[in-house]
């Protein structure tokens, strides 16, 4: 199998490494990594989908991936970064949106298959405070850390003691998954550096043994914007707070010159095939960016949500012709027909549809929903809709009015879709 530092050095994942010679040696054998999350919020966004593909490339390349969720942490607020103390959230909080994000990762990651989720809040909270300063910070100097870029920015505008003491417990943490699981590398964006390298001094001082570092780059797109920034706001993973069509269209309106970047980053097409990419143009690489903004809602919403949205891209903006030999590992409906048959169908005799269909009949004959009193209710919460619009009244008819050339498509809430075609 192909070394894994190879596959994110080469799909442009690594910024910086600490001992990049020992870490690709280590890495041809099974080893564990992590990532930090917080939980700031029930959702990630799209600035986190890099490290998320990264361990999903760890996984995927025979190694462990722990996703470490700040239950802990979160209490205290990481400062990198920011010019203002971040907002400290309660345990409850916390604990919502760590299993919030437990489910949204698990769209990457095979939590039944070695890879772990585990929350820092399990040892930071017990911890004895004097034992942790003597223990632990006695291996810190504040000199060292005063001069890390985490704590640069914040020294003008006022850094608050609490937030002093992140570099300690990050550390801390990485400390504490060497010891328990064999934890070798610790990976997060760039402006992680400081805090990842003080984990690997702990681990090598306490417990004298080799740790890494490895981060990836602060990206922006082409344009200078911030990966996930819109004009209406961040772009969540989450289907409640960015559906699905939104998200395929964040990344169709993807600048030419990032499609290959984001390729490589984004998706698990092979390299060959996406640097065909590169000499694209015009029609050609609009094509290749309705590939990118499918393959990326399948991993983060599934194939179904894909289809989707791939389909009421194509009924609003026109279908574009997607080339057989243009990245041809994606599993994108190529024709019409295809897509179609991709989707869930149901053949319906016209004359019923020249009557007209109510609503929650049609909803719950074609199993979107349980019952017919299961569809009244979802389309009284909002849940219902035809062609992507919302079905108002539970008793609308639904007819040949309806009908577009691809049928007619259904959808119960943000996951479950359905389309009505013509014919025996």
């Amino acid at each position: 199998m192909e070394n894994v530092f190879d596959v994110l050095n080469e799909r442009g994942f690594i910024a910086q490494v600490s001992d990049a010679e020992a870490l690709k040696e280590r890495l041809r054998e099974p080893a564990t990594c992590y990532i930090g999350f917080d939980p700031t919020a029930d959702s990630l966004h799209v600035g986190s989908l890099l490290p998320i593909m990264a361990l999903a490339h760890m996984q995927r390349c025979g190694h462990r991936p722990i996703v470490l969720v700040g239950g802990g942490t979160g209490m205290v607020g990481d400062p990198s970064g920011k010019t203002e103390m971040r907002q400290i959230l309660g345990a409850d909080q916390i604990e919502a949106n760590v299993a919030a994000l437990r489910g949204q990762l698990s769209h990457f990651l095979d939590f039944s298959s070695r890879a772990l989720l585990l929350n820092n809040a399990e040892w930071l909270l017990e911890l004895r405070y004097i034992d942790f300063l003597r223990d632990i910070g006695k291996h810190f100097s504040v000199n060292r850390m005063l001069a890390a870029e985490c704590y640069k920015m914040r020294l003008e505008s006022g850094l608050n003691f609490i937030e002093f003491n992140y570099m300690l417990l990050q550390a801390y943490d990485f400390y504490r998954l060497s010891t328990e699981y064999d934890c070798i590398l610790q990976m997060g964006g760039n402006d992680q550096w400081g805090n990842i390298v003080a984990g690997i001094e702990l681990i090598r001082r306490k417990g004298g043994r080799n740790a890494y570092a490895l981060t990836f780059p602060l990206l922006t797109t082409a344009s200078g914007a911030k990966m996930g920034k819109t004009a209406a706001g961040a772009v969540w993973l989450s289907a409640t707070r960015t559906g699905p069509f939104d998200f395929y269209q964040y990344w169709i309106n993807t600048d030419d010159r990032d499609v290959v970047k984001f390729l490589k980053l984004y998706t698990f097409l092979p390299l060959d095939e996406i640097g065909q990419v590169a000499s694209l143009e015009g029609q050609e690489m609009n094509a290749a960016k309705t590939i990118l903004a499918y393959e990326v809602t399948r991993l983060t919403h599934g194939t179904e949500q894909a289809l989707a949205a791939y389909e009421a891209a194509s009924s609003v903006f026109g279908r574009r012709d997607l080339p057989r030999t243009l990245l041809t590992s994606s599993q994108i409906p190529r024709e019409a027909k295809e897509e179609a048959e991709a989707v869930p169908t149901t053949h319906m005799e016209r004359a019923r549809l020249d009557e007209g269909i109510p609503a929650f009949v049609l909803f719950a004959e074609t199993g979107l929903c349980e019952s017919r009193g299961a569809a009244r209710r979802l389309v009284q919460q909002g849940g219902a809709y035809v062609n992507e619009e919302r079905v108002k009244t539970f008793d609308a008819l639904i007819g040949v009015e309806y009908l577009t050339g691809e049928g007619i498509l259904l959808k119960a809430g943000k996951k479950k879709i359905h389309r009505i075609v013509v014919g025996p």
